[in-house]
């Protein structure tokens, strides 16, 4: 019987350097662009190199009777994960919540390529650890944080899934008009709209909410447990601004669109990929069940 040998499967995203010269074809076009606005391009050509320098020492831990691969953030969705694959996400924190919703299991272990530009919450492996941690993962030697995600399943069986949080509103974040309803509790809303995080999205989005709102909903990264956030309820006759904050551990939050075009959900600040919600499309939203395995420093 023959066994499948372990795939490391690198994560990355495109560079600055790499996004200007998408954008302006040529090199020099890129330099010129920034020339006239006094910037110059070699800061960005320096990140690039620096970035290329990490992969390239990540990529040389990897032991030699594995497999390994590279994918491109915009190339998650058509991605097919393996159950053996170990996933190495090299880049900013919010490259670990961009693979995380296409994963069932996979340990994930993050490298900061640029610990002076990224905080390194979730990419915290050092290249130093990084021989060693691979194989760890598959032998229970390393310390795993089951970090708890977020899933809206929708009334048609759609499902979308979160490590920070999931929006729900309208594209344009103008007005959003939709009902909640929590357990017994029901109230329309109008807003511009609503998000539901996990304890690791606690961090972000939804802490500049409670920030700006003094709502502070208390959440631990592996509690299995979210928080509900609504953005900006308006009052008014028809609509009311009581279920504006709380947490949720053994009841859903329902929402009904009312909507008539333009209602959206999507997960992790990422807008171009989300579902439709419109009127009288129904979503509830709770802890998975499925967690991101996320290698602990």
């Amino acid at each position: 019987m023959t066994t499948t040998a372990p795939r490391a499967v690198f994560v990355t995203r495109e560079t600055d350097y790499e996004l200007l010269l998408a954008r302006h074809a040529t090199r020099e076009q890129a330099r010129f662009y920034l020339d006239t606005r006094g910037q110059k391009l070699a800061e960005l050509e320096a990140r690039h190199e620096q970035f290329q320098s990490v992969l390239r020492q990540a990529r040389a831990t990897v032991p030699a009777d594995w497999r390994q691969t590279l994918v491109r953030r915009a190339d998650l969705d058509r991605f097919l994960f393996a159950p053996e694959d170990v996933i190495v996400a090299v880049g900013q924190d919010g490259l670990v919540a961009n693979v995380a919703k296409y994963l069932n299991g996979q340990p994930v272990l993050g490298v900061n390529p640029a610990p002076d530009l990224f905080d390194g919450v979730l990419v915290r492996v050092g290249l130093n650890r990084l021989g060693a941690a691979l194989p760890a993962c598959l032998h229970g030697d390393v310390a795993v944080e089951n970090r708890t995600m977020v899933e809206g399943v929708l009334d048609t069986g759609e499902k979308l899934l979160a490590l920070n949080e999931l929006f729900v509103g309208h594209r344009s974040h103008q007005s959003a008009r939709y009902r909640i309803a929590i357990g017994d509790a029901t109230e329309d809303h109008s807003s511009s709209g609503l998000i539901v995080a996990s304890g690791t999205g606690a961090t972000g989005w939804a802490r500049s909410i409670m920030e700006a709102t003094g709502q502070q909903v208390a959440l631990g990264p592996q509690e299995r447990a979210v928080g509900y956030f609504v953005r900006e309820p308006f009052p008014s006759i028809a609509t009311g601004t009581t279920l504006r904050a709380g947490k949720l551990d053994q009841t859903a939050l329902q929402v009904t669109s009312r909507m008539n075009d333009g209602g959206v959900i999507f997960a992790d600040g990422i807008e171009q990929d989300f579902l439709p919600f419109d009127w009288g499309r129904q979503v509830s939203i709770a802890p998975s069940e499925r967690v991101l395995r996320l290698i602990a420093e």
